[in-house]
């Protein structure tokens, strides 16, 4: 009971953050710890039935744990990044998903090898302090997949005076499959405020990368117009090439037309919430929608985006992680 008790106050701080607002890694930190403690409150009035503790016991426990973490999760990750490398190629940013469940595999028999008595104190030492820096990462990571979960499945606001949709590569001069799912996604957001009675601006945004041959803008907007957005009803933004210049040169478009808008940002779902991050920060004042992206496709994304936000936020990771590297070995010296 006291754990269910004290998940209150966390369910309340992220009610009340998320209230204000929805693009914070911090709603999902509080959301996070709120249902860990839900977790560990029920398991333990599990435990507390006889009947149930008869069968399962702290052991038990251990070891579906250690399963899942150290070869069911590992090996889906694992198998993800090898689908993920037949249909996507052998780029880095494809590799991710396989080489963290490589990672995981590797690390797990050291976890096993940390529960005899006959380690030395060095290995026991970089064990544990591994440990305390990958389960930092690892509770981080499943914050922002809660967030970006939560974050895809809210119904974007209505009443918007722009659609910002992003740009990505143009392949050989055209528009794939990945771009298509956010101008599909773009155009049926407008055909909707359309039918409500308005009608936003749709604003491409994506410039022109050393490979194209035009501007990723032009060909979005070729793309909307075959499919009966009129032409006068796009704007484009051709000098964007990261997705902080696309929100810059955006927020700066929208402000000269209608200095008190409201926008919707497109892009591909698993990377809403960090753009949303990014908007919040750049004082954009919108909300990001996400469009489809093939299954298979997400894992790896995921990590990436992740990484990403790592690294935008790599003062203050860097600050707790050399910390929790260095507990241990501090804590043996008194």
């Amino acid at each position: 009971m006291a754990y269910l008790l004290t998940s209150i106050p966390f369910f309340a701080g992220f009610a009340i953050s998320f209230r204000f607002e929805r693009r914070r890694l911090l709603n999902g930190v509080l959301l996070l710890v709120a249902l860990l403690f839900v977790a560990v409150g029920v398991i333990f009035a599990l435990l507390d039935i006889p009947a149930v503790h008869d069968v399962v016991d702290g052991t038990v426990l251990g070891i579906a744990f250690f399963l899942v973490i150290a070869v069911l999760l590992p090996a889906f990750l694992v198998l993800n990044g090898l689908q993920m490398v037949r249909r996507e190629g052998r780029r880095l940013g494809n590799l991710l998903s396989l080489l963290a469940g490589l990672a995981m595999f590797a690390f797990a028999p050291a976890l096993l090898v940390l529960g005899k008595n006959a380690v030395p104190r060095a290995v026991e030492v970089v064990i544990i302090s591994v440990s305390l820096v990958l389960g930092y990462l690892s509770l981080a990571f499943a914050a922002f997949v809660l967030c970006s979960v939560g974050y895809g499945l809210l119904r974007p606001p209505k009443g918007a005076d722009f659609i910002v949709v992003h740009g990505s590569r143009l392949i050989r001069g055209a528009v794939p499959p990945l771009l298509a799912s956010r101008l599909d996604r773009g155009r049926a957001l407008y055909d909707a405020e359309v039918t409500r009675g308005t009608a936003p601006t749709l604003v491409t945004s994506g410039g022109q990368g050393a490979d194209e041959t035009q501007p990723e803008a032009e060909a979005m907007a070729d793309y909307l117009v075959a499919q009966g957005i009129p032409r006068e009803e796009i704007v484009l933004e051709d000098r964007s090439t990261t997705t902080r210049e696309n929100l810059l040169y955006s927020r700066e478009l929208m402000t000269e037309r209608k200095p008190g808008y409201r926008c919707l940002l497109i892009t591909n779902n698993f990377h809403a919430f960090r753009t949303a991050m990014l908007a919040r920060r750049l004082k954009v004042n919108g909300q990001v929608v996400g469009s489809h992206t093939a299954w298979y496709y997400v894992p790896s994304a995921t990590i990436r985006e992740f990484i990403g936000i790592l690294r935008d936020y790599r003062i203050l990771n860097g600050v707790v992680i050399v910390l929790l590297a260095a507990a241990y070995p501090v804590s043996l010296a008194f």
